[in-house]
């Protein structure tokens, strides 16, 4: 496939131009970022966004991928001579891996097998003789005589292992391997039994004890939950697929004479074919063909659940008291001024065994009114809701504040990082946690970029799927959250600067330390001072960096500094100077009396560069986060027994998975709206909906105390 070819088929598939697809493929081929191509290079790719061109990234990879394959396997067949015009003809024009390695199977190295244990034992002319079905006379005894051998001293012995051949020329077929793989998919089904319950005492897997559903129908979710039960060794999983349809169409495809004294022969092999050597490779193969699809849809929930997190909108400007919850080891908790900076911090014991819950109440009273606390930031782990009953409590005694849960995950593996412990050296493990939950309440993106994303719990088995794939989908999701709210280059921790585009970890401790050395950056010009930062560097990063107090105002804006002669052209049309204070206001007056497209052509800039120039001199270092709802801040605790049929509550949205939307109606547990109760119209996908973060509106439709279960629906 020429790259040509390529460009057209990714233009078919993806629903776009021809020419949108080059001109991306040669961005990309030339190391510009997606966040830069989709921010600054509209005009280059007829305004494709991110998702596009990361669609565009992930089949151009594919596909060089797999023409990379095709190269190889052609040289291994035609360094054995049996390359034919046919062949290579085939190989080339498959669009899929599989159909390049079923065509490369014959031909491939392989180990000792029954079949070339056979060859080596001279039965290979026998194999093809059988094989032809010419011979209608005659005694099988009467062709195997010439065959016989120390190492094949009986008839017998001489059939199986023609047999034996003639199984692995059927298992090679591609066509075949093709249809039967096509027909197993179709119509086959995924089978459990339980293996070993007693590995199962919270009975997780038991829906799937005695289970059968069709392969094809099998939902993302329940097949990674099938897979863990396989795994743990509680299950038993098989594909049952059609085998009597299978067999005849694999008895007709090389049974051709009847009347062939070899025709039982021919039976026998194409059916041992089927069952010894095709039957579990499609098995093998449909179950990771499924399982990597499944995979792929998990990781999807979880980098848009991801995506939601980190976009948060910050609580800027509040004393924030974080407390990481805990029963035996106690309640961790830290206070932070407006920037984050740790004030002080200590340890209460409200719950079991020391059940301290007054000297800790006082405690935090005196902590809130002394430290003047905005907003407390409770975890939402172990002792989460016994502590926000205190929370309510201390609120009520002090007469000041508000709680909200936080999201705490990841906590805890930031508290033991060479980064906490490089930013917070003198302190001890757990109250990093209890910092580090206060700051991702003042901004969440900031605080969260210095964990892991696969640490961050907001996904479905997210431990089960494809490692390497999820950490590269992940890191995508952050540089993208990143890049969409810009980073401010004076403040930046490295942690938060290595994801900003043409950054690296090594080029963000190099900006940190020009800015220790040097004092802050006056201007995005003196980036290119940094060592290591290049000019491509510099190019790539230079739109997302903000200096609020730069020398240059346009400096705190997303307009790129190539686009700066530009906005000079237009000030100088419009007859103003660029640190007016009510430059915002005639900018917005003049966009509205001219013809963009028209002011475009004057400026010698291209139309979506124009508006974006327009939106950020509007509203210069604007925070996108800001347009999202605000957390709910709560000053009382809700119990299940206060909960009501009928009640309408507002809630935040926790984690969104493929059967609904765990919320935070602020009891104790989180409560389920199932897809089905998410709107007053059919949903196939609850992300079509909500997203992590959210604040809904839900009626409270289901209660089960014991189970500690709360059914609650969105629909009006």
């Amino acid at each position: 496939m020429t790259n040509h070819l390529i460009i057209i088929t990714i233009a078919h598939e993806l629903g776009l131009k021809a020419n949108q697809i080059a001109r991306t493929t040669q961005l990309l081929d030339e190391d510009n970022t997606v966040p830069f191509i989709a921010r600054y290079r509209k005009e280059v790719t007829g305004g494709l966004d991110e998702e596009q061109l990361r669609a565009i990234q992930t089949r151009l990879n594919y596909l060089r991928h797999l023409e990379e394959r095709k190269e190889t396997v052609l040289k291994s067949i035609a360094e054995q001579g049996k390359l034919t015009p046919e062949l290579e003809a085939r190989i080339r024009a498959a669009m899929v891996l599989q159909e390049v390695e079923d065509l490369y199977l014959p031909y491939k190295p392989k180990r000792r097998t029954r079949a070339t244990i056979a060859r080596e034992r001279g039965l290979e002319p026998l194999a093809e003789l059988i094989l032809a079905q010419e011979v209608t006379e005659g005694t099988l005894e009467q062709f195997a005589q010439d065959y016989l051998s120390e190492e094949v001293p009986t008839v017998e012995d001489a059939y199986a292992g023609a047999r034996d051949i003639v199984a692995e020329g059927v298992s090679e077929d591609a066509d075949l391997r093709k249809a039967v793989r096509e027909r197993t998919f179709d119509q086959g089904l995924l089978v459990c039994a339980v293996a070993d319950a007693p590995l199962d005492p919270q009975g997780k897997y038991q829906m799937y004890y005695e289970y059968s559903e069709p392969l094809k129908a099998v939902r993302p979710h329940r097949l990674l939950a099938i897979n863990r039960g396989d795994k743990e060794g509680v299950l038993k999983v098989k594909v049952e697929a059609p085998v009597d349809e299978i067999m005849a169409a694999v008895k007709g495809r090389y049974l051709k004479n009847e009347r062939s004294i070899f025709a039982a022969q021919v039976r026998e092999a194409a059916a041992d074919g089927y069952k010894r050597l095709i039957a579990p490779s499609i098995e093998r193969g449909l179950r990771g063909t499924c399982t990597d699809e499944a995979d792929d849809h998990a990781i999807k929930v979880f980098a848009t659940n991801l995506g939601n997190l980190l976009l948060q909108p910050p609580l800027q400007g509040k004393r924030v008291m974080g407390i990481d919850p805990g029963y035996r080891t106690g309640c961790k908790v830290a206070l932070v001024d407006e920037t984050g900076k740790f004030l002080g911090g200590t340890t209460i014991y409200p719950h079991g065994p020391q059940k301290q819950w007054d000297e800790a109440r006082k405690v935090l009273v005196s902590l809130v009114t002394k430290g003047n606390v905005d907003v407390i930031a409770i975890g939402n782990g172990t002792a989460s809701r016994e502590t926000e009953a205190l929370a309510a409590e201390v609120i009520a005694e002090a007469g000041r504040g508000a709680y909200v849960i936080v999201n705490e995950a990841g906590a805890s593996v930031y508290s033991a990082s060479p980064l906490a412990r490089e930013e917070l050296p003198d302190m001890d493990v757990s109250m990093r946690g209890a910092v580090s939950i206060a700051r991702r309440l003042q901004d969440p993106l900031a605080e969260l970029v210095k964990i892991e994303p696969r640490s961050v719990g907001v996904g479905l088995y997210q431990h089960d799927v494809d490692q390497k794939k999820l950490a590269e989908t992940l890191d995508a999701v952050v540089e993208s959250a990143v890049n969409h709210v810009g980073v401010g280059l004076n403040t930046a921790s490295p942690a938060l600067l290595q994801y900003v585009s043409g950054i690296n970890k090594r080029v963000a401790k190099a900006i940190v330390r020009h800015r220790d050395e040097h004092g802050p950056f006056k201007s995005r010009q003196e980036l290119k001072k940094v060592k290591g930062i290049g000019d491509k560097g510099s190019e790539q990063s230079a739109g997302f960096l903000k200096i609020p107090t730069g020398e240059n105002p346009l400096d705190n804006t997303f307009i790129h500094p190539e686009s700066y002669p530009g906005v000079e052209r237009l000030f100088a049309l419009m007859g103003v100077q660029g640190d007016e204070p009510d430059l915002a206001q005639r900018v917005k007056a003049f966009r509205a009396e001219n013809d963009l497209a028209e002011l475009a052509e004057v400026l010698e800039v291209g139309l979506p560069t124009l508006t974006d120039i327009f939106d950020n001199l509007i509203k210069p270092g604007r925070d996108p986060r800001d347009e999202l709802p605000k957390p709910i801040l709560r000053s009382d605790v809700l119990k299940m027994e206060d909960l009501r049929e009928g009640m309408i509550l507002k809630g935040t949205v926790r984690n969104v998975v493929d059967f609904g939307a765990f919320v935070d109606i602020g009891v104790k547990q989180d409560g389920l709206v199932h897809v089905s109760q998410m709107a007053d119209r059919y949903v196939k996908n609850p992300l079509e909906v909500v997203s992590v973060g959210d604040v809904v509106e839900v009626k409270v439709i289901s209660l089960d105390p014991e189970r500690g279960r709360i059914g609650l629906s969105m629909k009006k």
